[in-house]
């Protein structure tokens, strides 16, 4: 199985992104995601779930900002954030719960 994430780059304080994981050869439709990220220096950490059922628990850092969702006839997960600060710098990853599979990740900054 595979996941690839897109959609990172460089956002000014307060700006808005979009990001994508594609699921290929993954259980996506029997499989909780989760995104999570790496800042430098930092330990990987959670910032949100999705159940099958669609149900996101978020990472306090991030709750009322930032969206997870699903399209389980796209296999696509997508994570939309917004009011990004300069802490949301990272490396996003997703990763499927059935497999314990990872994507490559994408770097988002957030600077002026």
């Amino acid at each position: 199985g595979q996941l690839v994430e897109s959609g990172g780059g460089l956002v000014q304080p307060g700006g808005s992104l979009r990001l994508s994981c594609e699921a290929s050869g993954v259980m996506f439709n029997y499989s909780a995601m989760g995104w999570y990220r790496q800042a430098p220096g930092k330990e990987r950490e959670l910032v949100a779930q999705i159940t099958t059922d669609g149900i996101t628990p978020y990472a306090d850092t991030v709750e009322g900002r930032f969206t997870a969702s699903r399209d389980n006839a796209k296999n696509l997960l997508i994570l939309q954030m917004n009011n990004l600060q300069p802490e949301d710098t990272a490396v996003y990853y997703c990763k499927a719960y059935c497999g314990g599979i990872w994507g490559q990740g994408t770097q988002v900054t957030v600077s002026s």
